[in-house]
């Protein structure tokens, strides 16, 4: 009774091919597995990035999302390497806190009257009692509307790192995905040509003389659809992985840039400004005297 043998699946085809190949076409097939070998190692990197941009990346919005101060995670020195969103958030605090140190703008505390009746609110009903608004009241020290925009460039300029950070790489995967067919039909146009031009000096046109050749031919286009496959799924489905996380990001940039200007940017009009500057002149100036300057008495001309 003869041994029962089992061949792996097409491995008789894909080793007499390969015996049969020419020359050109064995450095065809090493070219592409090169290209291959790169293409995997973009794919392991990329999946492993991904993927810790993802878990990270809920880490931080679960963090940042439990306090109402968008300075908080920043203050606490937390860090959350590998989120992109977390990134994006530390370059936008860090820009904002240099401003506060360097371009403070000192308000005070809105809610409260001066003079008689103090105890008076100030702000409408609809407004009061919002733990947004609490918030904002409770800084005095914030920055100016140019200082804000500042802080918007710095968190776009972030954005766009993290974008490009998320798209290093994919160029090979494309190259893989378009170039990897076409260098295995150049192998393989390569070998058939070269069988014909045997065929035609030994002058015996057959099956028999042919089918060698086109077989080790054939091998190279094999190759190469073995490379692009892969990266062609690997491609859509981490460009579409990108695109979320980038897109995560605008939204991010556009909630913490609105975070900041609620609780840490000076809104107040011209008006308000020159009221509240010389309100300060005035109580600077009765600290000082102890009572308020009389008026200037008037004279009649006579």
């Amino acid at each position: 009774m003869e041994p029962f043998i089992v061949t792996p699946l097409l491995g008789n085809a894909l080793k007499f091919a390969l015996d049969k190949a020419t020359m050109e076409g064995k450095l065809t097939i090493v070219l592409l597995i090169i290209v291959s070998f790169v293409s995997w190692t973009v794919m392991i990197n990329k999946a492993r990035q991904l993927y810790k941009a993802s878990k990270m990346s809920k880490k931080f919005f679960s963090a940042y999302r439990a306090t109402r101060d968008p300075m908080d995670l920043f203050n606490k020195s937390e860090e959350f390497n590998g989120a992109p969103a977390y990134e994006v958030f530390y370059t936008g605090a860090e820009e904002l806190a240099y401003h506060l140190k360097n371009n403070p703008v000192t308000v005070e505390k809105i809610g409260r009257a001066h003079g008689p009746g103090a105890d008076a609110p100030t702000t409408p009903e609809a407004a009061r009692g919002v733990h947004t608004d609490m918030l904002a009241r409770s800084i005095v020290t914030k920055i100016s509307n140019p200082s804000f925009e500042s802080v918007k460039v710095a968190l776009e300029r972030a954005v766009s790192a993290q974008a490009i950070s998320l798209e290093k790489g994919m160029i090979i995967l494309t190259t893989a995905v378009a170039g990897g067919p076409f260098i295995g039909l150049l192998g393989t146009v390569w070998g058939v040509m070269e069988t014909f031009s045997s065929i035609a000096i030994k002058q015996a046109a057959s099956l028999t003389a042919m089918a060698p050749g086109v077989a080790g031919a054939l091998i190279a286009t094999v190759v190469g659809l073995f490379v692009a496959i892969p990266a062609m799924f690997a491609y859509n489905y981490m460009v579409t992985m990108i695109r979320a996380i980038t897109q995560e990001l605008d939204n991010f940039a556009t909630e913490y840039a609105t975070a900041i200007e609620h609780a840490y940017v000076d809104n107040r009009s011209i008006s308000e400004e020159i009221a509240a500057a010389i309100s300060r002149l005035g109580a600077e100036a009765r600290d000082g005297t102890g009572t308020s300057r009389p008026a200037r008495p008037q004279v009649e001309a006579v």
